[in-house]
């Protein structure tokens, strides 16, 4: 089996496009793959996540489901290790999917220009789209929606509470 788009594309690119289907049928969503380390110490770490949260049983299956297709593959011409992983609660968002994922839920916002003089902001994700958010931010007196571009937004958070 040749990896798909193989050539100059990273690795992990290469294996994202092989391994999404794979997680697509366990009803998993890949949120990122990371190759980290050279040689035997290669590590391929695969964080995967789903609508309410990822289990170990989760992990466990896409880890055998993915070991064997990976094994075909051969994405290196060395050992290397698998890993399987939740990326965390306190992951930043990097696609919309983690946007509208965290609807109705506390966020927090560091921000690549201020908003109103503040370049953090948290509060109740109310709406997001490719172009905007919508935030509930509450005020001395009442939460008051703001409207945010996201481009100015350098990194999004859920707030996790303990």
């Amino acid at each position: 089996m040749r990896i798909p788009g193989s050539g100059s594309q990273p690795v992990a690119d290469r294996l994202h496009e092989v391994i999404s289907p794979i997680l697509w049928t366990l009803g998993l969503e890949l949120i990122d793959v990371v190759c980290a380390g050279q040689g035997p110490r290669s590590v391929v770490r695969i964080l995967i996540d789903k609508p309410g949260g990822v289990t170990i049983t989760d992990c466990e299956q896409a880890h055998k489901a993915l070991g064997p297709a990976l094994d075909v593959v051969d994405p290196f011409p060395h050992a290397y290790t698998l890993e399987v992983s939740s990326p965390g609660l306190d992951r930043p968002f990097q696609r919309l999917q983690d946007y509208q994922r965290a609807i109705g839920k506390q966020v927090s916002l560091k921000l690549r220009q201020p908003f109103e003089g503040q370049w953090k902001i948290a509060g109740e994700l109310m709406q997001a789209d490719e172009e905007t958010i919508v935030l509930t931010v509450p005020t001395a007196r009442v939460a008051q929606p703001i409207r945010l571009n996201r481009q100015i937004i350098a990194e999004a958070k859920l707030v996790v509470k303990i």
